[in-house]
């Protein structure tokens, strides 16, 4: 959403000048500078520099502006359709992981979603969810955007889901960063619909547990007790740098996201960069085994402050546990 909101004041913003500058030939006044109109077209706004070239009939007989701002504009349209196609066509990955359990379950795992809008209600994410009939929805934090936040786009997917499948949560470090009124009602909208909000709590499923620990308690330390391992545990967190801990905790089973993927994959080399600002990261996305402990990372589905990902596509997990 940070690109659509760049572009779209670039274009309104070169729009106007384009006409500002009519404005002042006209009345032989001061100019905005030619190297001033033709930078707006080059850093994303050829698109209101050519309209408003023609609208305003400015600059239409000059070869720098007819020549240079329509090709801008067509590597714009094909930068956008790239970039659009690269954060939003999603993708599905499986794993299989033997717990030992009776009855098999499907989780489907949805991280760093950042308020990122994938169809009307999210109806688009929604559907690719349902295809895989999940036995439970797995949320790991980050489902809403600390910089360009909308706690309605957040519930439209969290009302789908639960129409699938029970969904449990834990936050991420953008709810920790949205701490407040504001917060506290939507978590509390989203255990009112039935979400199990597992911050710090954990849920005996019978065979199985289930275990969340919420961003904060990663870096200021948990007080959740250690797991005797007479229960498969399966654990939420939304950072994997903290293995270590989940690991002592005595989790089987961790499901985390927070990385993005490494934002930029380059192949034959891996993620570029974390937002721990590691380059280069060891682990970006996949399953990892901690002495018998597997830790899944998703590369998540949305972005915050970087705004394009490449060659990395949004993910929806999908993990087939026995």
């Amino acid at each position: 959403m940070i690109l659509v909101y760049w572009l779209v004041f670039i274009n309104v913003l070169a729009f106007i000048f384009y006409g500002i500058d009519k404005k002042k030939a006209k009345d032989k006044k001061w100019r905005i500078s030619e190297a001033t109109l033709i930078t707006l077209a080059v850093i994303g706004g050829s698109a209101g520099a050519l309209a408003g070239m023609y609208v305003f009939h400015h600059k239409t007989r000059k070869k720098k502006f007819y020549i240079t701002v329509p090709v801008f504009f067509v590597i714009l349209v094909a930068t956008c359709i790239y970039c659009l196609y690269q954060n939003y066509h999603l993708t599905k990955s499986y794993y299989d992981v033997d717990l030992g359990l009776e009855q098999d379950l499907t989780i489907v795992q949805i991280s760093d979603l950042h308020n990122q809008f994938f169809g009307i209600g999210q109806s688009v994410l929604l559907d690719r969810i349902r295809e895989e009939d999940p036995d439970m929805i797995l949320v790991t934090g980050d489902l809403v955007d600390s910089t360009h936040t909308s706690y309605p786009i957040a519930m439209d997917f969290i009302e789908g889901a639960l129409e699938i499948a029970p969904v449990y949560y834990v936050t991420g470090n953008h709810e920790v960063r949205l701490a407040g009124e504001k917060m506290d009602a939507f978590i509390s909208e989203m255990e009112e619909k039935g979400v199990q909000y597992i911050d710090d709590r954990y849920i005996d499923n019978g065979e199985y547990i289930i275990a969340g620990i919420s961003d904060s308690s990663l870096f200021y330390g948990t007080e959740m007790q250690t797991f005797d391992g007479s229960k498969p545990l399966i654990m939420l967190g939304h950072e994997p740098q903290y293995a270590r801990l989940y690991s002592s905790l005595g989790a089987d089973l961790v499901f985390t996201g927070h990385y993005h993927g490494g934002q930029i994959i380059i192949p034959g080399v891996g993620g570029l960069f974390s937002p721990e600002l590691e380059f280069f990261p060891e682990i970006y996305e996949g399953i990892h085994d901690y002495d018998g402990m597997k830790l899944v990372l998703s590369r998540g589905l949305g972005n915050s402050v970087f705004p394009v990902r490449i060659n990395n596509y949004p993910e929806i997990v999908v993990a087939h546990v026995s």
